[in-house]
């Protein structure tokens, strides 16, 4: 989809001279609020605390990447142009949402991008500030359960953990929290107004009726029925809990209820409202009531998503519209929390039993085939027994945890609710204070591991009732088999405190789970060949680190995933084409404390083969003498002779390289075959050479190129391209001046003519990261440089390599560079701040650095006009 529209645009005269949007404090006569909940569900691998690569999201490492990457960055970063196509304002889109991230997405963000998590706190900060107190974030129970279908006690967890989560990212308690799926019923209202929540935000599918609050002059008002989604949206409802006769009753708790607009919430998310802010503008309007009413609020909600990934590009759509386009209907952006505060409830709701907005009956679509999700000729059949077996498992779990908990801690479920401050702050003091905080008696080092994996055994019964698991079509896709290895995982730390083995009823449970797929027939089958091989050992843990340590040298003390890993010996030895490694190491889960000491010995025979040994440190003499045994055959160069010395010491199981986890498997295979790869591009550039004539002359009479030298061409030039630019940021990276003995702009341009006369495509993804990275580094010295002089020349440089690199067809992706450039210019960056029209006549930049940075705008895309002369 393409943004060309003038009205997701300003003209090319418009100035910047007045702020894009006035601050406003009064939630008084149209009033808009678009929600996105931003969620990913939970992915994981239980055992090392991380995402494994996910072939399906490439090119990039998961889906995690690949959507923040398509919609949670360009959201934070969101542009608005004007009609030729330039930057005239980078839009924190998050100051103007209101938004709920589920607390895993939110946790992987400040992991995996800092700079965007920063944004994220940043814009609840500036709508607090701008919207009296009330910020745009709201909470999440915490990873996305079905409530109405969970326990009390799970229903409370959740939501405490949500609250807690929330807290320790933005530093204040939410007013709102947004509901898996929107799933309700009044225990899970109850819940929430115990915690303190005071709104929800439902869809108007799952109100029953309504009417005006009852005063002295009409006590008893009449009820609307509104269950077929009539309720008008534009103001929000109280709900208050019911009596014992089923009845709303205003003397019980409340808590308030915004509903969102059916028609234009599916219009986002469906059709083409977010093509331009016109449109979008436009289909709002269409909401208004012409009542005269002191306030009302057009409400839409949507999947966060929507705003870049699953509709690209559209976040500049956004930014338009909440920066200009309401603005100039006279329309007030705010947020939930901040118009509730002047505009109390004057209508109260009842709600429809159970609810949510993704299924039309109910919340059957994560316990029935009740179709919903289907569609194919596939069946749900599944659900009913997959949520009875995790609720049996459940279940036995509580008895598990009860018992076993209850004799190292004072309030096992206290403890669980408080868990989250461990699972925010995993440092060895963090967990110490609150066990401490939390022990029946001091524990002793067991004592403590066995609390800590009761505890963790009860964060995987949570989440495996992840809604994911249920929301499509299929047991055995990747989102049933994650919760299904929570559940395993719960297991299994159940059996390490317990001994008590409940995985083989659990699996006979899931047999009666039918499968889509007829290779797996069954839930049994799944949990067999998807869940039962992801599970990871210590043993597993130290053989990873056997084989890798061949390949990258470890740290004495070094993290490998969620293990710290303390190498207390390692000894290193190559013959012929073997090599052998033998060492001990420590191993210590970060998460359960649980510590194994190990011995190990790992023979590489060449190419992908090795063997590999494990097995408990047996002592040093012991050691001593395997080590010097184990030697002492290598010097035969007999690699059957090593082997059979290894298994004589080892009496463990052995690995091999496909015991790796996935990404180390795949680096330690191109690194074996680099010298293999290498030796294929010298034969591809040799069959280029001496075919280049040819080559030409299918290009001249317009003849189709045979495959072989099309590929051959590309090869070698992609590879020669590479090559270029390694040398490339080497030269320029460098503070010298001085040329090297090639010259890499030259051969780069040459290589540009060649691949377009041959009209080859490069694949060079390394060159293009290089690229991106030395024309961001390159800008960044010179905007932070002491003084400008000397200057012009990199500033030239970068436009040159932009130009360089459009030539090559690398597709660049310019965006942070774009940023760091309109900061800089914007004066928040760097020691220039420029004032609208004016050049400081005390600024150190120098006439030739300023025209020169100022035309690097054009290449980057970015408007210059109004510090043009």
């Amino acid at each position: 989809m393409t943004f060309t529209s003038k009205a997701n645009s300003i003209s090319a005269t418009e100035g910047l001279s007045a702020p894009a949007i006035a601050p406003r404090v009064t939630a008084k006569g149209v009033c808009v609020t678009l929600h996105g909940h931003f969620y990913q569900p939970p992915r994981e691998n239980p055992y090392l605390d991380a995402i494994e690569h996910q072939p399906s999201a490439r090119p990039f490492h998961d889906w995690n990447e690949r959507i923040h990457y398509e919609c949670y960055r360009p959201n934070a970063f969101a542009r608005v142009l004007n009609d030729r196509g330039e930057v005239v304002e980078i839009v924190n889109n998050y100051e103007y949402l209101s938004f709920n991230i589920g607390p895993t997405l939110m946790n992987w963000l400040a992991r995996y991008d800092l700079e965007v998590y920063e944004r994220i706190l940043e814009a609840d900060r500036r709508s607090c500030d701008r919207l009296d107190g009330h910020g745009n974030a709201i909470a999440q129970v915490y990873n996305h359960i079905i409530l109405p279908l969970a326990n009390d006690r799970d229903k409370r967890t959740q939501i405490r953990w949500g609250k807690a989560d929330f807290k320790s990212h933005f530093g204040r308690d939410p007013e709102g929290m947004w509901l898996a799926e929107t799933a309700v019923d009044y225990p899970t209202l109850e819940a929430l107004i115990d915690e303190g929540i005071k709104f929800l935000i439902l869809a108007p599918s799952q109100v029953e009726r309504c009417r005006v609050l009852p005063d002295d002059d009409t006590p008893d008002p009449e009820w609307h029925e509104v269950g077929g989604g009539q309720i008008d949206p534009t103001r929000p409802y109280r709900c208050y809990l019911k009596n014992a006769d089923g009845q709303p009753d205003s003397s019980r708790p409340y808590i308030d209820i915004f509903f969102y607009d059916g028609p234009i919430s599916r219009d986002i998310g469906f059709n083409d409202l977010l093509s331009n802010a016109n449109t979008l503008a436009g289909r709002l309007g269409m909401a208004v009531h012409g009542d005269r009413r002191p306030a009302q609020l057009i409400s839409v909600a949507t999947d966060g998503e929507t705003f870049g990934h699953h509709k690209g590009g559209t976040e500049k759509c956004i930014a338009y519209s909440v920066t200009r386009e309401f603005n100039n209907r006279g329309w007030t952006v705010t947020n939930y929390g901040h118009y509730l505060s002047q505009n109390p409830p004057q209508w109260e709701c009842e709600l429809k039993p159970v609810t949510a907005w993704s299924c039309s009956h109910g919340v059957d679509r994560w316990r029935d085939d009740c179709g919903c999700g289907g569609g194919g000729g596939t069946q749900q059949k599944w659900r009913r027994p997959l949520r009875d077996s995790l609720d049996w498992l459940r279940d036995r779990l509580i008895d598990l945890y009860e018992r076993e908990a209850g004799r190292l801690l004072r309030d096992p479920w206290l403890a669980r609710d408080e868990y989250i401050k461990v699972l925010r702050n995993r440092s060895k003091e963090n967990v110490a204070e609150f066990l401490s905080s939390h022990q029946r008696h001091a524990l002793n080092a067991e004592e403590q591991i066995d609390a800590l994996r009761l505890l963790e055994m009860q964060r995987h019964s949570l989440l495996m009732y992840t809604s994911c698991g249920w929301f499509f079509e299929e047991l055995s896709r990747p989102e049933g088999t994650q919760i299904l290895r929570y559940a395993a995982r719960a297991i299994e730390l159940a059996g390490q405190v317990t001994g008590c083995d409940l995985e083989p009823e659990f699996v006979q449970r899931l047999a009666q789970a039918p499968s889509n797929v007829p290779f797996f027939k069954d839930g049994a089958a799944v949990y067999v060949h998807n869940v039962k091989p992801a599970q990871v050992s210590l043993e597993q843990i130290a053989a990873h680190y056997a084989i890798s340590s061949l390949f990258q040298p470890y740290h004495p003390e070094q993290r490998v995933y969620c293990y710290q890993a303390r190498q207390l010996d390692y000894q290193l030895q190559r013959m012929g084409t073997l090599t052998l490694a033998v060492g001990q190491l420590q191993l210590t889960s970060e998460i359960t404390w649980e510590t194994l000491h190990l011995s190990f010995a790992v023979l590489h025979l060449g190419s992908l083969d090795f063997h590999c040994c494990i097995q408990p440190f047996g002592g040093r003499l012991e050691y001593r003498q395997k080590s010097q045994a184990l030697f002492e055959a290598l010097e035969s160069t007999s690699a059957a002779q090593t082997i059979l010395t290894m298994n004589r010491y080892f009496d463990g199981k052995t690995f091999g390289l496909s015991d790796l986890f996935a990404e180390e498997e795949e680096r330690i295979i191109h690194q074996i075959e680099r010298e293999t790869l290498k030796r294929l591009d010298r034969l591809y550039a040799q069959v280029y050479r001496e075919n280049y004539g040819v080559l030409k002359a299918f290009q001249r009479n317009d003849l189709p190129v045979p495959r072989e030298l099309q590929v051959a061409a590309e090869i070698a030039l992609s590879q020669r391209c590479l090559e270029a630019v390694r040398g490339l940021v080497q030269q320029v990276g460098r503070l010298s001046d001085r040329p090297l003995k090639k010259d890499y702009w030259v051969e780069l341009e040459a290589i540009a003519a060649e691949t377009a006369s041959l009209r080859c495509h490069l694949n060079v993804p390394e060159a293009k990261q290089s690229l991106e990275q030395l024309i961001w580094r390159t800008l960044w010295h010179v905007l932070h440089a002491e003084d400008f002089v000397g200057s012009v020349d990199r500033v030239l440089q970068i436009g040159k390599l932009i130009q360089l690199s459009a030539k090559l067809q690398l597709g660049l992706s310019l965006d942070r560079v774009q940023e760091l450039y309109y900061n800089w210019l914007h004066g928040h960056v760097g020691n220039w701040c420029p004032i609208l029209g004016v050049i400081d006549t005390r600024s150190p930049v120098v006439p030739d650095t300023l025209t020169a940075l100022l035309e690097l705008g054009d290449f980057l895309g970015v408007d210059t006009k109004t510090w043009r002369p």
